[in-house]
């Protein structure tokens, strides 16, 4: 595993992913701490505290002496799609995303490793690969965006950008300009709009950073508003498509 998923969050839901999928049933036995750990690469005291996780959810049950043995089947997965998310705006989502993924990107530019860089630097060129294939798959944008907060280290920042994204795959309005944002190549603008985030990233320069995320997500807003139907009920432009106040911008 990468080093920014070395983390309890991200070894407990892949092991409820398994118990989920049927890989261990009720009255199994999972694998020992030392398995655990040298199978993820991680410390035994993060394998703990996703079982830990685990015992929490009421999915496992620690036996002194024994071992780890799984009591119940968990009803959703990590993958499960976002029903219990209600539907929102695109303008009111990027609003959003420009409040907490500048901040990250400032953030990350601060603790970014030289591995860091080449992993953004391969998922760009993964982005720039299915652009010029005129592939409509926008997975490599979604891991530019997931790898900053990765480079955070800080597991409530990739949850809430892992949140952020699963609203903008269930937004029905985002969904119907998407047909409309392919058609007029905007794409390739946003492609750009990461390379500078990368140069700010690598420069180690936050301001620079967080300036550059905001205009690429300030960039998209401007692009949706004029793709946008202003009769459409569900139209939330006119809300927030004024800038908030943010020092330092």
């Amino acid at each position: 595993m990468q080093n920014n998923s070395r983390t309890y969050t991200k070894i407990g839901k892949i092991l409820k992913d398994e118990i989920s999928q049927g890989k261990y049933r009720v009255g199994d036995k999972l694998p020992t701490e030392r398995d655990i750990s040298e199978r993820f690469e991680v410390s035994r005291t993060i394998v703990r505290e996703a079982m830990v996780m685990l015992e929490v959810e009421k999915l496992v049950e620690v036996k002194k002496g024994s071992g780890v043995y799984v009591i119940k089947i968990p009803e959703f997965t990590q993958d499960d799609t976002s029903d219990e998310l209600r539907d929102v705006g695109p303008f009111e989502l990027l609003q959003a995303r420009q409040l907490l993924e500048s901040s990250i990107a400032e953030f990350a530019a601060q603790q970014a490793t030289k591995q860091d860089i080449q992993i953004l630097r391969n998922i760009l060129e993964s982005e720039k690969k299915l652009l010029l294939e005129k592939i409509d798959d926008y997975t490599a944008d979604k891991e530019f965006h997931l790898a900053l907060a990765q480079i955070t280290g800080n597991d409530v920042l990739i949850q809430l950008q892992e949140q952020l994204w699963r609203y903008r795959f269930n937004s029905a309005m985002w969904t119907q300009l998407h047909s409309r944002i392919l058609r007029h190549d905007h794409h390739h603008l946003w492609i750009e709009d990461h390379e500078r985030i990368l140069i700010a990233v690598q420069k180690k320069n936050p301001a620079l950073a967080r300036k550059a995320m905001w205009q690429h997500l300030e960039n998209v807003k401007t692009t949706l508003l004029e793709l946008s139907d202003v009769e459409d009920p569900k139209f939330d432009g006119y809300l927030f498509n004024v800038n908030p106040v943010v020092v330092g911008i």
